[in-house]
């Protein structure tokens, strides 16, 4: 008889910070809702947070998180003592080894989920980058995504399937400026540029430095412009220095890093949002800010793009061209503020769809 029970090895997801841990809460909540399924099991690999509420039918093992010995531990021996599932999901290419292991021993087939720059070219480790040509499915949050993992991976294009971001319509909305919020930061009276995102230095491809610099030309045109980072990392000390040295001083405000509640008002304070990267898998972010009702901008270069269904919902630049990403801000700042009407494409009803249709594609029945 086929099984219907999933075993799913993530990152993070409830308890967890950041765009995959958002996309890794909403497909375990599609799982969950999947009339199919009886029950899924997960083991997340680090829990940073209060774990808040678990949609039912998902049975939730963090006793072995934030430990990578504890963690292979815990899962090698669940296996030992239930072998009762029929699909392994493994939710980064870095869990693939202990996720392709799990699948071969319980004959299952494996799903991998890749979500952006992560698996746009091998990762260095061998036995990783080795196995991510031997997963059954992989899907992914972009085309791009979808296309670079493919490219080095040689999987099969019909292995492939496709599931972009959801949104949360009815929690990031439009709302009134936080006047409080607007005094902290000394935003009031001006037209604020936002980004949200961490700024880590192995990673420099949010577009900070692109908006920095083209800044102080921005600023002879709209006197009134300030620019709103938001978000943690270890970059931040060095953004702060070029602000100095561009000669912007309280042009640019550091809010740091937010809580998850904290987000729908600062979205709020801003006139419009950018994110013109070069290493985005997606930009979950970009979605929040439409939702919130901010005209957006994104990159021709990466997966961002698609997040803006290819322009439908925003602004689309080339970051490398400072004339270019000009031009964009500029645009998006005379567009009103409103809720693009195909951001329902998004929707999170629309994304348990997509999420049912692949599980459906995907046999649980175990290997023979």
């Amino acid at each position: 008889m086929c099984n219907k029970r999933a075993l799913a090895l993530l990152t993070d997801a409830f308890g967890g910070h950041g765009g995959i841990a958002k996309f890794n809460r909403d497909f375990l909540t599609a799982c969950a809702a999947y009339p199919k399924y009886t029950e899924t099991i997960v083991f997340p690999r680090l829990v940073s947070e209060p774990i808040g509420e678990i949609p039912a039918k998902l049975r939730w093992v963090s006793s072995c998180a934030n430990s990578k010995i504890r963690y292979v531990v815990c899962v090698l021996s669940r296996l030992l003592q239930d072998r009762d599932f029929g699909i392994v999901v493994c939710g980064h290419v870095n869990l693939l080894p202990i996720a392709w292991l799990a699948s071969r021993f319980l004959r299952a087939p494996l799903v991998l989920i890749i979500h952006g720059i992560e698996a746009w070219q091998p990762s260095g480790r061998r036995i990783a980058d080795r196995l991510a040509s031997k997963v059954d499915f992989v899907v992914s949050v972009s085309n791009v995504s979808k296309q670079r993992f493919l490219a080095w991976s040689h999987l099969s294009e019909g292995k492939a399937f496709l599931l972009p971001n959801s949104i949360d319509t009815e929690r990031f909305h439009p709302k009134e400026k936080n006047s409080s919020l607007l005094r902290k930061h000394g935003l009031d009276g001006k037209r604020v540029l936002m980004t949200l995102g961490r700024a880590t230095s192995r990673e420099r491809y949010k577009g900070f430095d692109e908006v920095l610099e083209v800044l102080p030309d921005l600023i002879e045109e709209f006197p009134n412009l300030a620019y709103l980072i938001v978000g943690g990392g270890d970059d931040l000390e060095r953004l702060r220095m070029k602000t100095a040295m561009l000669g912007l001083g309280d042009r640019v405000i550091f809010a740091g890093q937010v809580s998850e509640d904290d987000k729908v008002d600062y979205y709020n304070l801003a006139d419009a949002y950018l994110m013109p990267g070069r290493g985005e898998g997606f930009g979950i972010t970009l979605l929040e800010a439409m939702a919130c009702g901010l005209p957006t901008l994104a990159s021709i270069l990466d997966g961002s793009r698609e997040a803006l269904l290819d322009g439908e919902l925003g602004v689309l630049v080339d970051p490398r061209n400072s004339e270019d990403l000009k031009r964009g801000i500029r645009e998006a700042l005379s567009r009103p503020k409103t809720v693009p009407p195909g951001l329902e494409y998004f929707s999170f009803s629309r994304y348990q769809e997509r999420v049912h249709h692949i599980l459906s594609r995907v046999a649980y029945c175990p290997h023979k």
